[in-house]
């Protein structure tokens, strides 16, 4: 069975466009909620306090139904939409992108700002590096120490790393299981007497 895949960013990326003494800076960036976004959106605010907007689109899940784009005070569907427009053309989830602009002087007019904003955030894209990721779902295994061997042996044999490790006299991990195995896992891992299986929220 083939594991779900989906595509994102690896790190934060910046394109520049300039456009009539405007200058349109843009930050593609891996980011996976609404309230990572606001922290990104508040920083590039910050550093760019004498910028008239900073307009933004995001897309998050694998199955990419939670997306937005704002226009941050310019023409209605001139900003975000085309930022947005960009990460759905790369196929990317998981991902913010931010255009500030600098206000030359001369008004672009709506399809100035549409292919601005576009070229922006194509460039911040393509200047940045795409990974594949699979698509997983996280669990936290907790057990006894005499129940380590075969809880290791199945982790092993399924080609899964741990995280969060803790081996005591209880012991615990956290793990990443493929979306397509993860019910099939965790049933082979409840089997063993004793192992509890939570969902990581």
């Amino acid at each position: 069975m083939e594991d779900l895949h989906y595509k994102t960013l690896k790190l934060l990326s910046e394109g520049e466009y300039r456009e009539k003494g405007s200058k349109f800076i843009a930050y593609a960036v891996p980011c996976k909620s609404e309230e990572e976004a606001k922290g990104y959106l508040n920083e590039w605010r910050k550093a760019h306090n004498q910028a008239r907007h900073v307009c933004y689109a995001y897309r998050f899940g694998y199955e990419m139904k939670v997306f937005r784009a704002n226009d941050d005070g310019e023409p209605s569907n001139s900003a975000g939409a085309p930022i947005l427009g960009q990460i759905q053309s790369f196929e990317l989830t998981d991902v913010l992108i931010g255009v500030v602009r600098y206000f030359g002087g001369t008004k672009l007019g709506v399809g100035g700002l549409i292919n601005a904003y576009r070229i922006a955030a194509k460039e911040a894209l393509e200047l940045g590096e795409i990974i594949e990721l699979p698509v997983v779902k996280s669990v936290k295994v907790e057990f006894s120490y005499d129940q380590m061997p075969d809880v290791m042996k199945l982790i092993k044999s399924h080609e899964l790393s741990t995280r969060d490790n803790d081996f005591g006299l209880n012991c615990s991990f956290s793990v990443d299981l493929p979306i397509l195995r993860s019910e099939q896992i965790s049933q082979l891992l409840m089997e063993i007497d004793g192992v509890e299986v939570t969902e990581e929220i």
